[in-house]
This record gives C-alpha cells, sequence and structure tokens, in this order.
C-alpha cells in the first residue's frame, strides 16, 4: 500500500497536460524544445557533403607520386618479390582517376591499366602481359583500399591463394 501512496502523489506532482494524455490521442509537438532544435540543425548541417571528389581525381592526377616500390608476397609462401611500379599516364574522368603504366615484378614488367576511386581510395589494377612466371595468373586483379599502399592480388581461381602487395612512394615524377 505505501507505494500506491507513493505512485498517486507522484502522479499529482505531474503538469496538467502530462496528466490529460489519453491512450490513443495525440501528443501536440513542441519545436521550441532543445532536443528538436539540436536534431533540426544536426539535420541541416551534417547532409551537405564539402568533398568534391571530382576536384580530388583532378588532384590526385597532378599530385600522385609516379613511381612506386615495394614488395609482393603470395599468402601461399615464397619468398617476396620486389616490385616497380611506374605511373605513365593518369586520366581523371569524374571522381574516377584512369591510371596506365608497367610494373616490375621481380625481373619481369607488364604494362598495367587501373581506376582508383577518388572518393574512396579504392584501387582496382589490371596487369596487361604475361605474369605466370611470377604466380600471378591472367583475369587477376589487385584491389586495394589504401590506393597503392596496401592491394590483395585476387587470383581469377580458387587454387591461388592470391597475395599481398605492399608499395611505398619513392619518386614524385
Amino acid at each position: 500500500m505505501p507505494l500506491l501512496a507513493s505512485l498517486s502523489l507522484l502522479a499529482a506532482a505531474l503538469p496538467a497536460q502530462a496528466q490529460a494524455i489519453k491512450p490513443g490521442a495525440m501528443v501536440p509537438f513542441d519545436p521550441t524544445g532543445a532536443a528538436v532544435r539540436s536534431q533540426l540543425q544536426a539535420v541541416q548541417t551534417d547532409t551537405v557533403e564539402q568533398f568534391d571528389p571530382v576536384a580530388r581525381a583532378k588532384a590526385l592526377a597532378k599530385d600522385l607520386p609516379r613511381r612506386w616500390s615495394g614488395t609482393y608476397l603470395a599468402n601461399a609462401g615464397g619468398s617476396p618479390l620486389n616490385v616497380r611500379l611506374d605511373l605513365a599516364a593518369l586520366n581523371p574522368i569524374g571522381q574516377m582517376l584512369v591510371i596506365r603504366g608497367t610494373m616490375t615484378i621481380g625481373s619481369l614488367t607488364t604494362p598495367f591499366q587501373g581506376n582508383i576511386n577518388a572518393k574512396s581510395d579504392q584501387l582496382d589494377l589490371l596487369l596487361l602481359g604475361d605474369t605466370t612466371a611470377v604466380g600471378l595468373e591472367p583475369g587477376g586483379v589487385f584491389q586495394g583500399l589504401q590506393t597503392f599502399q596496401l592491394s590483395d592480388w585476387e587470383s581469377p581461381r580458387l587454387t591461388n591463394a592470391g597475395g599481398k602487395l605492399q608499395l611505398t612512394a619513392t619518386a614524385r615524377r
């Protein structure tokens, strides 16, 4: 019984507006509340994107280092191979940057073509020559989430475990 008495005292202390709400009734909207104002401000400022991927693609075409070097290590094991990537042409198309050049893996040099998404830094790199001598099968692709810094070789077949390509910029031009 003491619980019921305290509940009735609590109900009596509530404002008249809260007591007047009946089940199924509509609660009036009060746009002057602080919570509503902060939510409206968040909607008004957070939905405007300030990033321009088209301008970034143009900037990457001008500023991206032209020579990268590092290693390729097959996931199946073996010794790492030295890699050198030379960018010959960079062409911005919208938010994409189309790249062409040559990649030297060990002692094998092959042409490549690829795309970099200027908005997400995703990389797709296709080797255009015969690279079976170094364990990279035709039809595979290098895919990266941080441009050239860390990429995975995705083989066209499940029997090849792929590998990791780690590159760092070595020359600006």
